[in-house]
């Protein structure tokens, strides 16, 4: 299986509002780059986006080190909440509607396809391509400013 280093940001300029993500795959010491945004969003859905853009970016199941400074996208994954969110019906432990149940939905499924490893680094502590991937998000979102 092929080992690939997925690293993800997303910014929101006034969450909600212009946002945008940005993820960077490594293979082999290739880089490829991505990005988006949206004009209306929240940083969570950008953090989402970039996840799932860059997993969907995958042409074969893959072991994967997915590398992210959001707690919400590596805790909701790696802790399982956002399995039981979806058994539940997308339903938190106190019965709370879980948020973004459409793009976890997609990611789960994305998740499925490959073999995950998480690691989550602080934000804007000097992790080269946690930095660059948030330069790619803070530019996407300046677009619809």
């Amino acid at each position: 299986m092929k080992h690939v280093d997925i690293y993800t940001d997303g910014s929101c300029k006034c969450n909600p509002g212009p946002g945008g993500w940005g993820a960077i795959l490594v293979y082999r010491g290739i880089e490829k780059v991505l990005s988006g945004g949206e004009p209306d969003t929240t940083n969570n859905r950008m953090e989402l986006s970039a996840t799932l853009f860059a997993l969907r970016a995958l042409n074969e199941s893959c072991d994967v080190t997915l590398t992210s400074d959001s707690k919400y996208v590596i805790d909701g994954l790696e802790k399982g909440w956002a399995k039981s969110w979806r058994a539940k019906g997308w339903k938190k432990s106190d019965g709370a509607p879980a948020l973004n149940p459409d793009l976890w939905e997609a990611l789960l499924n994305e998740i499925d396809k490959h073999t995950v490893h998480y690691v989550w680094v602080k934000g804007h502590a000097g992790h080269p391509y946690n930095e660059r991937c948030d330069a790619l998000a803070q530019g996407e979102a300046e677009k619809y400013r």
